[in-house]
């Protein structure tokens, strides 16, 4: 039987600074919320708007690319996976869920704080350069990107076998 697929996109707002830490083996992590909006009309027909919050992790260089350039009110793009992560709270016994967005792939969207000055860049976290470039801007205004696609954190390390392949 093939595999599933687990494959989030976001636009939205960032709703809070970033949270950063490390992990035992030093990978740093952020994790931070991002909000998106809908609208819908009403019983009445007023247009109202309904804002859904996510919680999204980063890891290894995406979250530092999150820690230096990502602040509340930034405008992200993203690309990512659902996990949903589950323990016993300390204190009741209960068991707790939490689902949150592993982030694959961010796009900053928007303006550079800081009075940068310039036109766009297209940053792009490559997985053998461990860091990233600047291309040429485009007419979108500033926009930055980061692929997180290669396995950095402690969660998963998961290979793609010929098996896998559904053809």
């Amino acid at each position: 039987m093939a595999k599933g697929v687990n494959k989030v996109i976001l636009l939205g707002n960032v709703g809070k600074d970033p949270e950063m830490r490390a992990t035992q083996g030093g990978t740093v992590v952020a994790n931070f919320t991002l909000a998106t909006a809908d609208r819908q009309k009403d019983q009445t027909g007023n247009w109202v708007d309904k804002t859904e919050w996510h919680n999204l992790i980063a890891f290894g260089r995406t979250a530092e690319i999150v820690r230096d350039y990502v602040k509340k009110g930034s405008q992200l793009y993203i690309e990512g996976k659902i996990q949903t992560r589950s323990w016993d709270d300390k204190e009741s016994g209960q068991k707790k869920y939490r689902t949150e967005i592993i982030v694959n792939d961010m796009s900053l969207l928007g303006g550079r704080s800081g009075g940068e000055g310039g036109g766009g860049g297209q940053y792009s976290g490559g997985r053998s350069s461990g860091g990233y470039s600047q291309a040429g801007g485009g007419n979108y205004g500033n926009t930055a990107s980061f692929d997180q696609r290669t396995p950095q954190n402690d969660f998963a390390n998961e290979g793609i076998t010929d098996d896998d392949i559904p053809f």
